[in-house]
């Protein structure tokens, strides 16, 4: 009885809700999310900045005495769901090539798709592989993109990596920084999480920034 009872809970776990996944699978369920997310195009909803924030927070046991993760664990978890993802992603793309994002209705898996092509084009592989990764959406659909548009795999494959060492490294390591150093943060646990969020898209803007910059000293006479 008491088996099936917590196998419904596991069941009726909310996706979307960084502490919901966390309860009901921890450490796993960090890797499947991110395996997901980047690495199949339905994924492209789920979490992955605030459930890396969040898991790293947990790490501390400061923000939930009813959960506590393993930091060791966490974050190889979560390297390897976000690599093992990409590189899935792109592999994805290689054979079926646009077939998988045509078949799909979402206006806002289209339009991460043509975001994804655009970094591509405008910032090169590398530059455009590792920003992508900060990008809720683009991250998703921009590795079956690279796969499509024949980004060759050795070059596809180390830059993944630095962006997804970085991106899961990063944002797990800020929320158990915060976690230790600032006591009930769960109670801010929310615009905290936004704040994070919002930092990890400064690369992107920076870049976006400097290119138009340079757009338009080339076009002043």
């Amino acid at each position: 009885m008491t088996t099936a009872m917590h196998l419904s809970s596991q069941l009726a776990v909310n996706v979307l809700d960084a502490r919901s996944v966390l309860s009901a699978f921890g450490v796993l369920g960090v890797g499947v999310v991110l395996f997901a997310e980047t690495g199949l195009l339905i994924g492209f909803f789920l979490p992955g900045d605030s459930l890396l924030f969040t898991a790293g927070l947990l790490c501390t046991g400061t923000a939930d005495r009813g959960l506590k993760l393993s930091l060791a664990p966490l974050l190889v978890a979560a390297a390897v769901g976000a690599l093992a993802g990409s590189q899935c992603g792109y592999l994805l793309g290689r054979r079926a090539g646009g077939a998988l994002l045509a078949r799909s209705r979402s206006a806002r898996l289209h339009e991460g798709a043509g975001r994804a092509e655009e970094l591509l084009e405008r910032y090169g592989y590398a530059k455009a592989i590792v920003l992508a990764r900060f990008v809720p959406v683009v991250r998703t659909v921009l590795n079956p993109m690279a796969g499509t548009l024949r980004v060759p795999v050795r070059t596809f494959t180390v830059w993944q990596v630095a962006g997804g060492l970085v991106w899961t490294l990063g944002l797990t390591m800020a929320g158990y920084a915060l976690g230790s150093s600032a006591p009930n943060v769960d109670r801010y646990l929310l615009p905290t999480v936004a704040v994070i969020v919002a930092l990890s898209l400064i690369p992107l803007a920076s870049e976006v920034y400097r290119s138009r910059r340079a757009v338009k000293t080339k076009e002043t006479p």
